[in-house]
């Protein structure tokens, strides 16, 4: 894979500090050097120590990155709702782990994406995870196709300009929710289970702003932003104020309306484009157990 850069400085610069304003770690210029890419000025190559004049057009040759040799293949098809030479964003059904873990190795939204990409042959098949969901979340979840796409969304996500919202429907004391509102109380760990958190004043900060989408007597639709990424944050907050998720039997969510998971959904992902820096905005409707509720009688 090439890149192309244009150099406007009249003041000379090494080749190894402009190539870091663009974003490419040193990480990545030591594969350029040993593992088969090269970098060029001009048509002729050059390396990092060269000195760059006004005008120059430097190109780097990223190296293919193969695939994770280890990692499965489920050939089970993925929904793709939009895809570039950089980017991959599916929708991610509920009951589907993001990753293997030790005692699940496939059967995985990144086992599923292996296995496009070998379909595909996609010279780059490594799996880059850009942001995750819960196994029983459904929804938008984006793939980096290459490591340089990868560290680039990352600095993105740092700088925390991935937004990413969810739908969840809620029950129990859904009287009190305002029209639009906040939850603003921290979250630590519930030293009774290896996996269930807790409102604690312990806890780490956490903020989840919310609207009211939809309700009647039995649940709420709200769509919510979270301002910050504690574990399990949307589950335990809405828990905390009394409207546990629909499904959640974890945060004792109402397990008799037709829900069998938490019910929450990522239902829009906004980020800049890592290489064009064009605003994108991705929108994903309901899934179909979630829709089933919200549009019965």
């Amino acid at each position: 894979m090439e890149f192309t850069y244009h150099y406007l400085r009249q003041e000379p610069q090494l080749v190894k500090y402009f190539l870091k304003e663009q974003g490419i770690s040193k990480g990545l210029l030591a594969k350029i050097k040993f593992q088969g890419g090269a970098i060029f000025v001009n048509q002729e190559e050059q390396n990092v120590l060269f000195s760059l004049k006004q005008n120059d057009r430097v190109t780097i040759v990223i190296p293919n990155e193969g695939e994770h040799e280890t990692m499965l293949l489920d050939e089970t098809p993925i929904e793709i709702v939009y895809e570039d030479a950089h980017l991959l964003i599916v929708n991610k059904p509920a009951g589907v782990s993001s990753i293997p873990a030790q005692y699940h190795p496939n059967g995985t939204m990144a086992n599923r994406v292996k296995a496009y990409y070998r379909q595909q042959h996609y010279p780059n098949q490594v799996i880059h995870v850009v942001t995750r969901l819960d196994r029983d979340t459904s929804g938008l979840m984006l793939f980096a196709k290459h490591g340089f796409a990868h560290a680039k969304m990352d600095v993105q996500l740092r700088e925390k300009k991935v937004v990413k919202k969810y739908q969840a429907l809620v029950a129990g004391n859904i009287a009190g929710l305002s029209a639009h509102g906040e939850i603003n109380q921290p979250i630590a760990r519930d030293l009774t289970s290896l996996l269930k958190r807790k409102v604690a004043p312990e806890g780490k900060p956490a903020r989840t702003e919310y609207w009211l989408a939809q309700q009647n007597r039995h649940w709420a639709l709200v769509d919510i932003q979270l301002h910050t990424g504690r574990t399990h944050q949307i589950r335990v907050h809405f828990s905390a104020i009394g409207c546990p998720l629909l499904g959640d039997d974890m945060y004792g969510g109402n397990m008799d309306l037709g829900i069998d998971r938490q019910a929450l959904h990522c239902c829009q992902l906004q980020f800049l484009h890592p290489f064009t820096q064009a605003p994108m905005a991705f929108d994903c409707p309901l899934a179909q157990d979630m829709l089933a509720v919200t549009t019965s009688i």
